[in-house]
This record gives C-alpha cells, structure tokens and sequence, in this order.
C-alpha cells in the first residue's frame, strides 16, 4: 500500500455526512507535502465501497452517519481476510462514549475528536499510516475509567496470557496505561529499539492488530484491572 514508506505519499479517504466537514479535513491534508485525498464518502456504505476502489492507507471516519454508521464501516474494513486493510481513525465530535467504543473494538486504530488541532491530525495520520496505533494518553484514560465503571466479567485469563514472557507482560501493562514506545523504554531502562520489538512480539502472540486493540485487550481479559498499582 503507499505510504508505507518514507518517500510514498500518504493517501486518505475522508468520511463524513457533512460536506462541510469533509472540505475542511480535505484542505487540510491536501495542503501538507506528502499527503493525498483520494476520495470523499458521505456514510459507511460508500465508504467501504470506494476503500475497495481507491485502497486508501487512511481512512477518516466519522462515527454517526445514515445508511451505514462508523462502526460497521469499520467492521467491514478490518474484518479478518479483507485485504487490504486500510487504517481507520475514528473522527467524532462527541466524548468517549458506546459508538467509539465499538468502532475502537471493531478494529479502528485511533480516536480523535473533530476539533483536535490540524498538526495532531496530521500526525495522526502519518502515525497509523506507519502500522501504529493513535491513542493519547487522556483517551486512554477514559477507556480506562469507562472499564472502572463497568468492571469486565472475573472470567479466568485467556490461555494465551500464558505464552507472554515476564517481560513482555511488564510492557503490555505499560501499554495498556498508555504509555508510548518511548515512555516504556524510560521506564524499563532499555532502548526504545528494545520496546518495538516487544511490543511486535505482545501483539503477535496475543493475535492483536495495534496498540488500542491491546488496551481494550488488557481490561476485558482482566489481566490489567483499573486503578490497581
């Protein structure tokens, strides 16, 4: 796909009901160097039709439209064997609240609120075009607060917990804090080299797609539990 590497350009598809909406976030990704709009959707079902189309690295996806909603936009695009998988950030003006949480479960690779400032978007973008996953730390910490309201079931730990080493478990409790590569790199005391590699290695045995899916991951399962040490 392009953009994958540091002298492709980074294509996006736009999705939003409002055609206001999409001309800004056009003009705005369109006036920075190494960035491509590709196409504009007005709900889910032409976006999933014109990703196919146009195969997208980024797709921009608000999260309340009519026909089809962000979150089964969403589903559809990351489901397992489509091919290829664009990256989904979810773009909503509301707070964290069931609709992003399905879209981030679905496979979104990022949360951001429509009134972010231009040059966070536009490192957004480049973030998850680059395989990453786009989840500051206060949108972490509502997920956080969201499982502390409503605590995952006391279920045995997936199996697959068990096949993590000490420090690969250590690196995913610092994930699921929201801590970034170079954060945990701090707090660990090793490079930052170090933690990508771990952090490849949490998400390949866990069978993850990103950062945020080991979040949601990290809370559901019960291997990390909200406000413990």
């Amino acid at each position: 796909m392009a953009g994958t590497e540091a002298d492709k350009t980074i294509t996006v598809l736009i999705v939003d009901d409002q055609t206001l909406v999409r001309a800004g976030f056009h003009m705005l990704i369109e006036a920075r160097a190494g960035f491509a709009v590709v196409g504009e959707a007005s709900d889910g079902l032409e976006a999933v039709t014109l990703a196919r189309q146009v195969q997208p690295d980024v797709v921009l996806m608000d999260i309340r439209m009519p026909v089809m909603d962000g979150v089964e936009a969403t589903r559809i695009l990351a489901a397992p064997g489509a091919a290829p998988v664009p990256r989904v950030i979810i773009l909503t003006t509301f707070d964290l609240d069931q609709y992003v949480y399905e879209a981030l479960h679905a496979g979104a690779s990022g949360f951001l609120l429509k009134d972010t400032p231009p040059a966070d978007l536009i490192r957004a973008i480049e973030v998850v075009a680059a395989g990453e996953a786009m989840l500051d730390p206060a949108v972490t910490q509502r997920l956080i607060e969201r499982f502390a309201r409503v605590p995952a079931p006391r279920a045995a730990a997936p199996t697959v917990l068990k096949d993590l080493s000490a420090r690969e478990a250590e690196v995913l409790r610092l994930l699921a804090r929201g801590l970034s590569n170079a954060e945990i790199a701090r707090e660990l005391v090793v490079n930052e080299t170090t933690v990508k590699s771990h952090v490849a290695h949490v998400l390949m045995k866990l069978g993850l797609r990103d950062r945020v899916q080991a979040v949601v991951f990290s809370y559901e399962s019960g291997f990390v539990v909200p406000g413990a040490g």
